[in-house]
């Protein structure tokens, strides 16, 4: 899945949640979709990898 289509899927994901709990908002979605971002960053500083490898390597688990 590409970031193209993981933005798709996120934005159906938000909707869907947004639904299901209305107290939830863009802010606290958008925090869990930093805290992602983060981790792929913390994982291309301690392997020495480009964001594409480290997510490839993460598709492959």
């Amino acid at each position: 899945m590409d970031k193209l289509e993981f933005k798709g899927s996120w934005n159906e994901i938000k909707g869907k949640a947004k639904q299901a709990y209305g107290e939830l908002t863009d802010d606290d979605l958008a925090y869990e979709e930093g805290k992602a971002d983060e981790t792929v960053g913390r994982l291309q500083q301690k392997l020495g990898k480009t964001r594409d490898e480290v997510v490839d390597w993460i598709k492959g688990l």
